[in-house]
């Protein structure tokens, strides 16, 4: 329980759906420098989910995972540092959502983990949410197979607005809260002081064009991301980013076409289906961020956890360190990390 809507409106859901349900919130040890900053894992949410909990009647712990954060804290500035844009609520979700709490779950005799995810667990295979405007499957590629045999997600199957209905409906304090769209430790809203405060920022180096021609400078390419148009030198016309070379500093800029790119690679494959043959390609559609409209393309793993994925009409940034998530109609058949 986040402290949040989607979180209570599961927690009630399951009790009318005769479970004995636990309520467990996750303290990643976060907390902002002033009122104004603050984590959707803060204190205050803390207090509003143990609220719900109450007025549910049900048992309600709030764990320590600060460790755990922190490792993952670590990697989003490290990932940086790289010229790579990291993606923390994939590893959150595989490593401590459906990872430490699963073991949590199991010390206490629970017989499933459920979450607020808008996502679907059909028959042990992982299914997109009925509201498409808020599935969360691409968060989800890197939950362990056997584990979505053990989990639910009661708003699979319901749109944000039914799910704000049944919370004022039960008395929920939560019903018209505010969503939390940011990383729930980048409580100051710029990603920036989160790597600076972490080993220091991005090497500062040079905006080029293609021919390495220096079109201006920059203080650390830890402010960038491929496809990124904001904080860029004037240039007349608009330019995007292309690549982020981490070892010379070099972040290249380019007009919009030249983010098109038909091919991409992906490491860290991690099938939730028979995960295919080494050569043997697969027909899927494919998400290359979150907000990302899903294109069709053909995929053909190594057999050693990395794959080439063929778009049938070019993508735009292809963003190193995003997710590229596969899809076949409803059913999430796996995905991976994206490379240069």
């Amino acid at each position: 329980m986040s402290g949040g809507v989607d979180s209570s409106v599961a927690a009630l859901l399951l009790q009318r759906q005769g479970h004995d349900v636990i309520g467990v919130f996750m303290r990643n040890g976060v907390a902002g420098k002033s009122a104004q900053e603050k984590s959707c894992c803060s204190a205050s949410d803390a207090r509003d989910a143990a609220v719900v909990a109450d007025r549910l009647s049900m048992p309600f712990y709030a764990v320590d995972y600060a460790e755990e954060f922190a490792v993952l804290m670590d990697h989003f500035a490290a990932e940086y540092r790289r010229g790579r844009t990291p993606n923390p609520c994939v590893l959150c979700n595989q490593q401590l959502k459906f990872g430490h709490l699963f073991r949590l779950a199991q010390d206490v005799g629970a017989a499933a983990v459920a979450t607020g995810h808008y996502a679907r667990a059909v028959d042990g295979e992982l299914r997109t949410a009925k509201d498409v405007a808020k599935d969360q499957t691409y968060y989800l590629f890197g939950i362990e197979r056997e584990a979505l045999q053990k989990t639910l997600f009661p708003l699979g199957d319901l749109t944000k607005p039914e799910v704000r209905a049944l919370a004022a409906e039960a008395g929920l304090s939560t019903a018209e809260k505010p969503e939390s769209l940011e990383i729930c430790f980048v409580t100051s809203g710029d990603y920036r002081d989160v790597v600076r405060a972490r080993g220091g920022g991005g090497r500062p180096g040079r905006f080029v064009d293609p021919n390495g021609r220096e079109l201006g400078r920059h203080d650390g390419i830890d402010g960038f991301t491929v496809g990124q148009r904001k904080g860029l030198p004037a240039l007349g016309v608009p330019h995007y980013v292309q690549s982020i070379d981490p070892d010379s500093g070099d972040v290249m800029l380019v007009a919009r076409d030249g983010l098109d790119r038909s091919t991409a690679f992906v490491r860290g494959v991690h099938w939730l289906v028979d995960a295919p043959g080494a050569g043997v390609s697969v027909r899927a559609e494919v998400k290359v961020r979150a907000r990302h409209t899903a294109a069709r393309a053909t995929i053909v793993a190594d057999g050693h956890g990395a794959a080439t994925i063929t778009f049938d009409e070019a993508v735009a940034a292809i963003t190193p360190g995003q997710a590229a998530v596969f899809y076949s109609g409803d059913r999430v058949l796996g995905g991976g990390w994206l490379e240069a």
